[in-house]
């Protein structure tokens, strides 16, 4: 199966030598893809000129409705997607359904706040001020929809949820996106794209997709585009730089690299509920999405003193996982999701290997893209390698620490800053210093506790009404976070004026 492009208003199928797609079970190929042929310059031109003033035209509230509209579409076809996922991604039944469903419910609570806007299409940014002692003369702050393309370039892991949380936010904006899916599991978001398309939902030039390379598309943006990218820091850093980019000083948001921590608190007894939710959520990261998660714990944090005792209760729990075909009923862990990210996951398992002690590791099948899930346990703390290389995959490490909460707080932030980090403890007078010391260095922390222990879905949980990203290593970004998650997209404008005209024209008279 060729997978196409949706630009100009039509598929184009690309030109030039394929790149073949596999089902990481097997390793048979499912489908292939072509870079070339594509006029990426026309595509973000048809963009601007047809799906920008479409979107614009429209209230929030009838955005809002587009955006209900194509997540009921997601859930109709839902076992159809499941499928594709499994066979394009190597996902079992609940980690496809994790990446389908969230990406069908990011669009339906934006879809809701559409609603809540109500009947504008631009935003007032607070109250109008007064301007030196006039009090006729004010200026009110608005923000009105940018007039370019949002550009989203994202990650191979979350096919359905990654095109679907950025796409919601920019369409409730009222700027049009062109969306450049990871190439490995590039099926599925094709697969959705197709179901937008037909059904017509959409204004025209509202929405395209790039299939295959990102080829000369960067060279192509203005002043009002932006662009969002989900993937690794170095190809994050190329992207910040380019020439175009540098050129019109065009919005860059980043999601990169994140060494998330988990930390377990000095006074968490085994066997409580905080010890307990520390457990679920340490091993559903490693589960999850075979580790494939940006937000997967990836250093664990334990005082010395309770490292034995915190290895042994996870290996217990961790020796009961089932890897093996995700087709097959039963299975948590499946392959990674092609062949490269296998080679890059084995790669780091063998480093980790020259640093590290392995406390735990599942048996692997042999053949497709399967890796060896593996917990390793340090010595120390002191271990570069662990705080400066994420490995993409079943892969997390147990370092001790001496119970200092200042000491915990310089290690955990060597690992340059980071999407989420997760504390669990149930001392007020220990984890709220700790909590607001790590806070610069993380975009969100969760604080387990036993007042929670049954009501958190893990850190590892994308919520569309707080802000996803982090600073530093992790790119520097801000995503999601509800109503402010559109001001990205738009352009907050201080407008001077007298009162009463500027009333009539804002709809606030």
């Amino acid at each position: 199966m060729a997978l196409k492009s949706w630009l100009e208003g039509r598929w184009v199928e690309g030109t030039g030598a394929p790149s073949p797609l596999v089902d990481p079970t097997t390793g048979a190929q499912v489908a292939e893809v072509r870079s070339g042929g594509a006029d990426l310059g026309a595509a973000l031109d048809h963009a601007r000129r047809h799906g920008g003033p479409a979107l614009r035209a429209l209230t929030f509230a009838q955005r809002g409705a587009i955006l209900d509209g194509l997540a009921a579409l997601i859930h109709a076809n839902r076992e159809e997607l499941i499928d594709v996922s499994r066979t394009s991604g190597g996902t079992t039944r609940g980690d496809a359904k994790f990446d389908i469903d969230g990406a069908a419910g990011t669009l339906s609570w934006y879809g809701h706040l559409g609603k809540k806007l109500g009947d504008r299409t631009f935003l007032l940014d607070g109250e109008a001020e007064g301007v030196l002692r006039s009090k006729r003369f004010v200026g009110q702050h608005v923000l009105v929809p940018r007039h370019g393309v949002a550009i989203h370039i994202n990650a191979f892991n979350f096919p359905a949820w990654g095109m679907a949380e950025k796409a919601a936010v920019a369409w409730l904006a009222g700027v049009p996106v062109l969306s450049k899916p990871g190439t490995a599991t590039c099926a599925l978001s094709v697969r959705i794209a197709e179901l937008w398309v037909e059904s017509g939902l959409l204004p025209a030039g509202a929405f395209s997709l790039l299939t295959g390379s990102i080829g000369d598309l960067l060279d192509h943006v203005g002043p009002q585009d932006c662009v969002a990218f989900t993937g690794g820091s170095e190809t994050g850093r190329v992207v910040r730089g380019h020439p175009a980019i540098v050129r019109h000083n065009v919005r860059v948001n980043i999601e990169a690299d994140s060494l998330n921590a988990s930390i377990l608190g000095p006074d968490v007894e085994p066997g409580s509920d905080t010890f307990q939710m520390f457990l679920n959520d340490v091993t559903r990261d490693l589960i999850q999405k075979a580790g494939q998660k940006c937000t997967a714990v990836r250093r664990i944090f334990v005082a010395a003193d309770r490292v034995e005792e915190t290895v042994e209760a996870l290996t217990d729990r961790m020796s009961r996982v089932v890897v093996g075909d995700p087709g097959e009923k039963g299975t948590e862990i499946g392959p990674v999701a092609s062949p490269s990210q296998h080679r890059s996951v084995t790669a780091g398992i063998a480093e980790l290997e020259k640093v590290a002690k392995v406390a735990w590791r599942a048996e692997a099948p042999g053949g497709g893209c399967f890796v060896t899930p593996t917990l390793f346990r340090a010595d120390g703390a002191d271990v570069p390698y662990v705080h400066e290389h994420e490995v993409f995959g079943p892969v997390a490490t147990v370092l001790p620490w001496s119970g200092d909460a200042d000491e915990l707080v310089q290690l955990v932030s060597r690992g340059g800053g980071g999407l989420v980090c997760s504390v669990y403890s149930d001392d007020l007078a220990w984890a709220g210093p700790v909590v607001l010391g790590l806070a610069p260095w993380h975009g969100r922390i969760l604080w387990g506790s036993a007042k929670v222990h049954d009501q958190s879905p893990g850190p590892g949980t994308v919520l569309p009404n707080l802000v996803h990203g982090g600073p530093g290593k992790a790119g520097g970004g801000e995503e999601l976070g509800g109503q402010r998650g559109l001001s990205f997209y738009c352009q907050r404008t201080a407008i001077q004026a007298d009162r009463g005209l500027l009333d009539r024209v804002l709809g606030k008279a």
